[in-house]
């Protein structure tokens, strides 16, 4: 593997042609491909009346919505292009522009979903960034949009999907910490609209009962670490959750081993990790597991570890571009045929290490508690899709397409919006404070929207 040209900040581009063909692609793919066929929103009149003030220049809007699924860009078109807009035509509105948003997207979604995914991303109004490091560029643009953009502005908070439709991944203080720059620009503006941040929860749940394809699934997963699949009584909940936590200290045991005996990390062996296994709850030994895993890449890459998981994988995989993207002074001469050779061989070395973190990506999610707190079909899903996505990483298939359990709804709840420019006498005060405070707040907005899903 060659180095490659440093990776450039990609900056919107909204087309309204591409915009045009996307409202008319839309239902279809989000049937065919996302096998999404229903759509419900609550609080719908909230979104009305955020986007009629918006409209009529009274204030500015941003949008911080959930991200438990890679279908949540398609479920947020969905309620501006089309919900939305209905919902303003019976009120007797006419919206002008036609709704939509600008966003920003992960830099990395180009390198793993391909080239023309960022074509499309940019050209329907959205803005790169690179979620590890000061990302000036993408800062710059999404504060330029926030405060003069002709469209509201979308972020999700969580920074990256977790796969759970009702746990709340930890949010990110970026989201309110723009939110109390737009304030600031506003009032150092003089101009008097408002800064709100409408909260905005997304859920999916199986349209028709999906046990039939939760069990296929089990039992591939199953045959794929090495156990023998017993259906009998397949579809009880209680055998399928006893096959679940079976699979799961499965996969858990070869990877121990695999980074016990072959990548030489310190952990138990023999009947000492017997012991370890039988007193030791799952979640404790996969967060032990990974962060050993984490560790050694870290080393490696001369990166001290501080932070969660999450964090961690973050800084790695800037790293990471770092060194397969290097930045290049303007004046470099060229790299001799030797040192290109070295870069190269670094650039290698760095593609195997980052898969170390691409598993404990996938893995960190499962959780031991997550289906037995709750064993319903949603919760069941959610984790065997985590299960799936890592075994994918370790067998090197790509990752990036799941199977489809069945038909689905998209539950969209819209909260009231948070006005900002009420809590800018604090800001001034202690900024930190400020942020962690509207974080906190937003954060429990959030897991409200979060409905239970059903058993049985």
């Amino acid at each position: 593997m060659a180095t490659a040209p440093p990776l450039e900040f990609l900056p919107p581009r909204l087309d309204g042609r591409v915009l045009a063909v996307g409202r008319v692609v839309l239902p279809l793919w989000l049937r065919w491909r996302c096998r999404i066929d229903t759509v419900e929103v609550e609080g719908m009149a909230s979104l009305v009346e955020a986007m009629r003030s918006f409209q009529a220049g009274e204030s500015r809007l941003l949008l911080a919505f959930r991200h438990p699924s890679l279908d949540d860009p398609l479920s947020m078109a969905r309620l501006l292009w089309v919900e939305l807009a209905r919902a303003g035509r019976q009120q007797g509105l006419r919206f002008d522009p036609a709704p939509t948003g600008q966003f920003l997207f992960d830099r990395g979604i180009p390198l793993w979903a391909g080239a023309p995914m960022g074509w499309l991303f940019t050209h329907l109004g959205g803005a790169s960034i690179q979620r590890s490091k000061l990302d000036l560029p993408a800062l710059r643009t999404a504060r330029r949009l926030l405060l003069d953009g002709p469209h509201p502005f979308a972020l999700a908070p969580e920074g990256a999907t977790n796969g759970h439709n009702e746990v709340l991944g930890p949010l990110e203080p970026g989201t309110a910490q723009l939110a109390f720059w737009t304030a600031a620009d506003l009032a150092d503006a003089g101009r008097h609209e408002r800064m709100d941040l409408l909260p905005i929860g997304l859920q999916y749940s199986y349209i028709d009962p999906v046990w039939g394809a939760i069990e296929d699934l089990l039992c591939r997963l199953e045959t794929a670490a090495g156990l023998s699949p017993d259906p009998s009584h397949a579809l009880a909940p209680t055998r399928l959750l006893e096959r679940l936590v079976l699979l799961g200290e499965r996969m858990l045991e070869q990877m121990e081993a695999f980074y016990r005996d072959k990548v030489h990390l310190c952990l138990p062996d023999g009947e000492a990790a017997l012991m370890v296994a039988a007193a030791t709850p799952f979640g404790h030994r996969l967060q032990q597991l990974m962060d050993l895993a984490l560790r050694r890449v870290e080393q490696s890459f001369g990166i001290h570890p501080s932070g969660s998981l999450t964090d961690r994988c973050r800084r790695l995989e800037q790293a990471g571009w770092d060194r397969l993207y290097p930045a290049q002074p303007d004046a470099a001469a060229p790299l001799s045929p030797l040192a290109q050779g070295l870069a190269d061989r670094l650039a290698e070395e760095t593609a195997a290490q980052l898969w170390h973190m691409r598993v404990v990506e996938s893995f960190v999610a499962v959780s031991g508690s997550y289906v037995r707190e709750r064993p319903s079909q949603e919760r069941f899903a959610d984790t065997l899709l985590l299960l799936w996505d890592t075994q994918c990483r370790i067998q090197g298939h790509p990752a990036n397409r799941r199977p489809r359990l069945g038909r689905l709804r998209a539950r969209i709840s819209i909260d009231t919006p948070i006005v900002v420019d009420e809590r800018m006498a604090d800001y001034r005060s202690d900024r930190r404070l400020a942020v962690q405070t509207l974080t906190e707040e937003l954060a429990l907005r959030l897991q409200r929207l979060i409905v239970p899903s059903a058993l049985g």
